[in-house]
């Protein structure tokens, strides 16, 4: 698909979305390496890390997808402060991966778009994977 087919079939708004997830990445981005500075051993660290590369992965996807639709780089911002602790960070870590579950579901189903669905339906099951892990974490601490 070229450059001008996939901006037409991509709306402000959904380009609104992308520009909101490139900044939920980024701040997990920083919140995950905070998180795993503070992990109680190596296996939770190790996993945060990993968590924390997929949240890389994708910020990458959506900061090419947004050049890509837009001709413009973003400017990623914090969309919130990272908790000082580790229980507070990993249960924030939890609701955050659930809560963008939905979000990059609603955005998927938004958007005839198939690059964009394709891109947000796999981030979507990386979150879910993500929640479950930090679940799991929150009940062994």
């Amino acid at each position: 698909m070229n450059q001008s087919s996939m901006q037409t079939s991509t709306s402000t708004e959904v380009l609104n979305e992308i520009l909101k997830a490139i900044d939920g990445e980024y701040t997990a981005i920083a919140c995950y390496e905070l998180l795993a500075n503070q992990a109680p051993n190596d296996e939770m660290k190790k996993r945060i890390l990993e968590i924390r590369n997929d949240e890389i992965r994708h910020y990458t996807t959506f900061w090419y997808l947004y050049i890509s639709l837009t001709g413009k780089q973003p400017s990623p911002k914090m969309t919130r402060q990272c908790p000082s602790d580790f229980k507070s960070g990993v249960l924030a870590a939890f609701k955050d991966e659930q809560e963008t579950v939905d979000f990059y579901h609603e955005v998927a189903r938004s958007t005839d778009n198939p690059i964009v669905r394709d891109a947000f339906t796999h981030a979507s099951a990386d979150q879910q994977n993500h929640a479950v892990w930090f679940l799991y974490f929150l009940n062994n601490l």
